[in-house]
């Protein structure tokens, strides 16, 4: 087996559980560097830093034999710089393991996303991979290497990136992998914004969603739904 550079980041921060594991897994298959933001980066998008300089510094981490970097930046910028100064020809970039699905409609302002879809623009193949809020890792993390040694060289069209959720119920009421699933035109969530107002006149506005399913057959939200690992491609901007 080809032994890889590997660069994995996250939006959740460098302390994150999901990103732990991914690093974990991910070292079977080569050289693994974690560049991640110092603390949570979540619905970043694919924004980047251009006014302010970014700190790096070595972390911390608790798999051994993995070289770790946390950063004042975005996720984005993680990739960028990472790509650029840090892991000279990397083959694969992961993402993840988020917490909270990224599909739907909830892609476009996905840290996680971004900074797979960074590294799908400079030519460098990346899968990005979330999970639910809940605690139970069973799915994920029975599956996660199988899936991440099949989809590192599957190939991609320039500026697409493979997208993965595991559904947020025990091992076996999963039932398996389902992959082509189109991004649905939904999310899990109807936000809405309650207002507040203050002494001085202001209105303070606080995003709340309410949790509801339903999605179309073949797409990624209706995957998790039926509880299935959900696997498709997401292009960026072409």
């Amino acid at each position: 087996m080809k032994m890889r550079k590997i660069l994995i980041t996250n939006d959740d921060g460098i302390q994150a559980g999901g990103l732990i594991r991914l690093a974990m897994a991910a070292q079977q298959f080569g050289e693994v560097t974690v560049i991640a933001p110092d603390s949570e980066r979540s619905a970043n998008s694919h924004k980047i830093t251009i006014r302010d300089p970014i700190t790096v510094r070595e972390a911390d981490f608790p798999v051994e034999g993995v070289v770790a970097y946390e950063s004042t930046g975005t996720p984005v910028d993680c990739v960028r710089f990472g790509l650029l100064n840090f892991v000279h020809g990397a083959d694969l970039v992961l993402s993840g393991i988020n917490r909270g699905y990224n599909s739907g409609t909830d892609i476009q302002y996905s840290a996680t996303v971004g900074a797979a879809l960074e590294a799908a623009c400079v030519g460098v193949h990346a899968i990005a991979l979330s999970e639910g809020f809940g605690d139970c890792h069973e799915v994920t993390d029975d599956y996660l290497k199988d899936i991440i040694d099949d989809l590192m060289d599957r190939p991609l069209a320039y500026n697409q990136i493979w997208n993965v959720n595991f559904p947020d119920c025990r091992l076996y009421e999963c039932k398996g992998i389902i992959e082509n699933r189109t991004v649905a035109g939904n999310s899990f969530y109807r936000d809405e914004y309650v207002e507040e107002r203050c002494e001085d006149g202001s209105i303070r506005l606080c995003v709340h969603g309410t949790y509801y399913e339903d999605a179309a057959d073949g797409t990624d939200v209706r995957a998790i739904i039926d509880r299935y690992v959900s696997v498709g491609i997401v292009n960026n901007l072409r």
